[in-house]
């Protein structure tokens, strides 16, 4: 769980960030979990968009993801959401959060 804090700090990170995820019309499909879990791996922090033609919120696609890859939600502002997971291999991981 992340605090306000370290929230605040990923989401500075994420103002920069390119759309790595974008969810189709399919919704939340294998095929998704499986890219953002790459994704999540190689970056811990991903931006994704939910495209207008989705028969689901962006916030639902959310928690979702969230929800089958054990990532923290950071953000979710209109059409796109921002999620963060941890690295498993402590060499790959590349943000350090606060405290």
């Amino acid at each position: 769980m992340l605090t306000s804090k370290q929230r605040a700090q990923l989401r500075k990170a994420a103002n920069t960030l390119p759309d790595t995820l974008i969810v189709g019309k399919d919704g939340v499909t294998e095929g998704v979990v499986a890219e953002l879990e790459n994704l999540l791996e190689a970056h811990e922090l991903v931006k994704g968009k939910v495209l207008e033609s989705a028969f689901a919120t962006p916030r639902t696609v959310c928690e979702a993801l969230c929800e089958e890859t054990g990532a923290d939600p950071v953000q979710c502002i209109g059409t796109k959401f921002v999620v963060y997971r941890q690295a498993r291999d402590p060499e790959k991981r590349r943000i350090v959060l606060c405290k």
